[in-house]
């Protein structure tokens, strides 16, 4: 029997910058990648997102390659500064006019929005004030989301405030391997902070004005030991906390993950019980971005957590060197169940890249990734027969597009891009997507061939 229920939500994912192309087009202001692209070293190739897939310009098709893949939600990202070229202030109408054609467009395909504020792409303008760093950076950013709201809610019923807070923190402000590119213990633990302030006075401007649903994007992954030592289950467990805890605790329960302050040390900022409190409002549903597991050992030289995520011989990797592990998807999710309780999930963002070969004759065959969608889907169907409310799974990613510091040379996507020429092709994995949403899942036990 088919787990999966007739209101669900088979999606595709996007973000703004790694698709749109277009940065400063129509009075858009620059954002911190548009900056950090452009520094010698920082992205493979050189590459940067300028042109990217050109969805600024060629959104209808894309979004007509959904519609033909009966896709029925397509969660996507506002790039703040074509909204705030200055990340306050005046409103840019020709950039918010963009997203405006873009959600009638989807809606008149049939095609739920899913609206994420935040997908890593902070305006220049506010960097330069000290981004997420600086405590004044939540009012804006409650300021901007309540821009969305008033012109948006009025057809988008499901909002995000953030994608992934902890890849912001860390990757940004903790190992410099994201923008803006700093490298700090202590500047992480405080961006962390005010992600997770800002996240609260978005939801409580949304309260104000929002009619729908709001909730967060949190990228989660179970943390195993490496072996049966006691310093490596210990190593483990403080990853979770550091990985998976760190912002969900205080968002759901109101209080930091025990252990976390002491891993800092002095780089832990003060934290109010305002704040917390601020923080803690209550969201709609939870997002959980999932990919894989860490497994891990001890390593004190490993700051904050001393644990290190380890790779084994012999275990399947995708091109990202991550291990597949489709298993760990139903774990975290009963795991979420157990610890948080009762609420509506959805699987915000779940894929896999690959070494595709480029199309031949109209056909690009990707079975390893059909086979990580078909193993991901009955992971999900799982952890709904086991009582979890998992609302809607969206795929990361609709297109090959712009990933981050590895610039083009990783491709996510359903669909394949040739940046060249922007020509778009369905891989044989969208093909099979569409099989499994036409029969709702039924059909995951039966492995079908792309159709």
């Amino acid at each position: 029997m088919n787990g999966f229920p007739a209101d669900f939500l088979w999606g595709a994912a996007t973000s703004a910058y790694q698709i749109e192309g277009s940065p400063l087009a129509d009075g858009a202001g620059p954002s911190i990648w548009h900056r950090f692209s452009r520094e010698p070293g920082r992205v493979l190739g050189g590459d940067t997102g300028d042109l990217a897939c050109d969805h600024y310009r060629r959104y209808r098709e894309d979004l007509a390659l959904m519609a033909g893949l009966g896709i029925n939600a397509y969660r996507f990202s506002v790039a703040w500064g074509r909204v705030l070229p200055q990340g306050g202030g005046p409103i840019n109408r020709q950039g918010l006019g963009f997203y405006d054609r873009l959600v009638d467009e989807l809606l008149a395909l049939g095609i739920a929005p899913m609206l994420t504020l935040y997908h890593w792409d902070l305006p220049l303008a506010l960097d330069e004030r000290g981004g997420w760093c600086h405590r004044d950076i939540a009012g804006r950013f409650a300021d901007y989301a309540e821009v969305l709201f008033r012109a948006l809610d009025d057809r988008v019923r499901l909002w995000l405030t953030l994608n992934e807070p902890w890849v912001s923190a860390v990757l940004g402000y903790q190992t410099g391997v994201h923008a803006p590119g700093r490298q700090g213990l202590s500047e992480a633990a405080l961006a962390a902070q005010h992600l997770l302030l800002a996240h609260g006075e978005a939801v409580a401007a949304y309260r104000a004005t929002g009619r729908h649903r709001i909730g967060i994007a949190v990228n989660l992954e179970p943390q195993h030991a490496a072996s049966e030592r006691a310093e490596d289950i210990e190593a483990a467990a403080r990853r979770h906390a550091y990985v998976n805890r760190w912002f969900l605790d205080p968002i759901l329960l109101g209080r930091y993950p025990d252990g976390l302050s002491a891993m800092f040390g002095a780089a832990w900022p003060q934290v109010s019980p305002e704040d917390l409190a601020r923080i803690h409002a209550p969201v709609d549903f939870l997002g959980v971005n999932y990919y894989s597991r860490g497994l891990v050992e001890w390593d004190p030289s490993d700051r904050p957590a001393q644990a290190r995520v380890i790779s084994r011989m012999g275990t399947e990797r995708t091109a990202m060197g991550w291990e597949v592990y489709p298993e760990g998807l139903t774990e975290i999710l009963l795991w979420l169940r157990r610890e948080y309780g009762e609420r509506p999930l959805y699987l915000t963002e779940s894929g896999a890249a690959f070494d595709d070969p480029p199309p031949a004759d109209g056909v690009v065959a990707d079975p390893e990734r059909a086979t990580y969608l078909r193993r991901h889907l009955r992971a999900a169907e799982s952890a709904l027969r086991q009582g979890v409310d998992l609302r809607g799974y969206f795929v990361w990613s609709l297109l090959d597009n712009f990933e981050w510091a590895y610039g083009y040379s990783k491709r996510f996507g359903l669909i394949h891009v040739d940046f060249a020429t922007q020509r778009r092709t369905p891989k044989a994995s969208a093909w099979l997507y569409r099989a499994i949403i036409r029969q709702g899942g039924a059909n995951l036990a039966d492995s079908p061939d792309p159709a």
